[in-house]
């Protein structure tokens, strides 16, 4: 099983529609949270630690948590998705971008 974190600004849109569309992935276990205070829910070190490969949306998400979770960030995958914050939760060309970019990113470490 490969576990998979999902990093956006407050966790509500694009990463949660990343953690929504694989939770259900039979050879990948998914988390999503957000680098910002008011985050759904706030990345933190478990969340680093536990992930395998982190998915992040923009290149300034990675820079966040490499700032924030030095130790962390040191032996994990940070992989940049370039997608803009202009999508809703699950909208339909979001969840094509998302899975355009990660499956066959994850069909290679599988």
């Amino acid at each position: 099983m490969l576990n998979i974190l999902f990093i956006c600004s407050r966790n509500r849109w694009r990463s949660l529609t990343a953690e929504t569309i694989y939770k259900k992935h039979k050879t990948v276990r998914v988390k999503s949270a957000g680098t910002e205070n008011n985050a759904r829910i706030k990345v933190n070190a478990k969340h680093l630690n536990w992930a395998d490969i982190v998915f992040v949306m923009e290149n300034h998400h990675k820079e966040k948590i490499i700032q924030q979770f030095p130790n962390e960030c040191n032996n994990i995958e940070i992989v940049i998705l370039e997608i803009p914050d202009e999508y809703k939760y699950m909208d339909k060309e979001l969840i094509e971008e998302i899975q355009d970019s990660v499956s066959c990113y994850i069909s290679d470490k599988l």
